[in-house]
Order: structure tokens, then C-alpha cells, then sequence
């Protein structure tokens, strides 16, 4: 990020210091990228992400301002942080009564609801959409331009398996990104479909 935690140098950075906060998120560790030029440039060339901030969950691109605050306010931020960092999660006493007086005098507008069930149709749009090729990858963004670094870990090692794979970019339409959670019953992103059957994520 730009500064750090405490002193933030760009809204983009505050806003995702203010979404893990949000998430639950009281243990991470922040990287001031103007304290050290090579590493700014190295970063980059490392994450093919070219803007700063960049979120790491679990040693893996997630992706930057937009997306974090995409997966904030889906809930998906949490669900991630929960399954691939569950210790970021154990805010000591301290930064807990810190974070309360800044909710407390600035509310934040709540996201739309997510739907909590699928009607026939959608349940049916959805499973035709998993049966569109024989490997279906639900990512953020493409295999040739993925947008988390879980997405392109997924598409990569199909990839280097030579297994031929369709996708599809679930930051695309956000109706199949909350409708296929709740088909699937799994809470994040990538999944894998093989015959139209849930395989995993990442």
C-alpha cells in the first residue's frame, strides 16, 4: 500500500485498510511501497498487477481496490479471510475499542442483499451454464487476464495439465456470482465444474 495502516497516502489504500477492518481483520501485516523503490517496481512485474494497493491473502494475489471492495460488500472478503487466513481474524483487544468509535460516528451504507435461494429458472440458467463445456472455471476475470491471484493459480494449473477448460468471468454478471454461491454451496471464488459437477476451488 501506499503509507501504511495507521497513516494511509491514497483513498484506495485507506479504503482497503478500512475494508479488512470491516471484515474482522485485526492481524495483517502492511507494506509501505514508497519505502523501498525496487520492491514497488519488483511487485508489479511479480503480481502482472500494474496499481497499487495490492491485497495478499495466504501468499496470493486477491486482487485491489475495486475488488477488495467487491468482496467486501458481497460478504466474500470475510468468507476468504475465514478459509485462507483464519488468524488475520484475531484482533487484539486494543485494535478492536480503537475501530468502534470510527463505525460508531461514520455508519457505512449497507450493500444490496445477496438472494438467499434460487427460483427453478435460475436454478436451470445456472446448470446449463456449468454443462457449457466439459471443465468450467468461474473466475474473476479471464485465464488470459484473471483478476485474483487464486483465479489465475486455477486457470495455470489446468493449463499446465493441458486440460482444455471453458470460463467464465463472475465479476462480469453479478447475478450468476451470487447465484451460483448459493447453487454450489460454496462461498468464494474460482470454482471448478467438470460434467457440470462442483470439483472445488482453489
Amino acid at each position: 500500500m501506499k503509507g501504511s495502516a495507521a497513516q494511509p497516502y491514497c483513498g484506495f489504500s485507506r479504503k482497503v485498510v478500512d475494508a479488512l477492518k470491516d471484515a474482522g481483520a485485526g492481524n495483517f501485516v502492511d507494506v509501505d511501497i514508497f519505502k523501498d523503490e525496487e520492491l514497488r517496481q519488483k511487485l508489479k512485474e511479480f503480481s502482472n498487477w500494474p496499481t497499487y494497493p495490492q491485497l495478499y491473502v495466504g501468499g496470493e494475489l486477491v486482487g485491489g481496490c475495486d475488488i477488495v471492495m467487491e468482496m467486501a460488500q458481497s460478504g466474500e472478503l470475510r468468507q476468504l479471510l475465514q478459509e485462507k487466513a483464519p488468524q488475520a481474524l484475531k484482533a487484539a483487544p486494543q485494535q478492536q475499542q480503537q475501530q468502534v468509535p470510527a463505525a460508531a460516528a461514520a455508519p457505512k451504507q449497507s450493500a444490496p442483499a445477496a438472494p438467499t435461494e434460487l427460483t427453478a429458472e435460475q436454478k436451470e440458467q445456472l446448470r446449463k451454464l456449468a454443462q457449457q463445456q466439459p471443465v468450467m472455471l468461474f473466475m474473476k476475470g479471464s485465464p488470459e487476464a484473471p483478476r485474483c491471484g487464486f483465479s489465475r493459480k486455477v486457470a495455470e494449473a489446468l493449463s499446465s495439465e493441458g486440460i482444455s477448460f471453458g470460463s467464465f468471468d463472475i465479476l462480469s454478471d453479478e447475478s450468476v456470482r451470487q447465484g451460483l454461491k448459493l447453487y454450489s454451496q460454496w462461498p468464494t471464488y474460482p470454482q471448478v465444474y467438470v460434467q457440470g459437477e462442483l470439483l472445488g476451488g482453489c
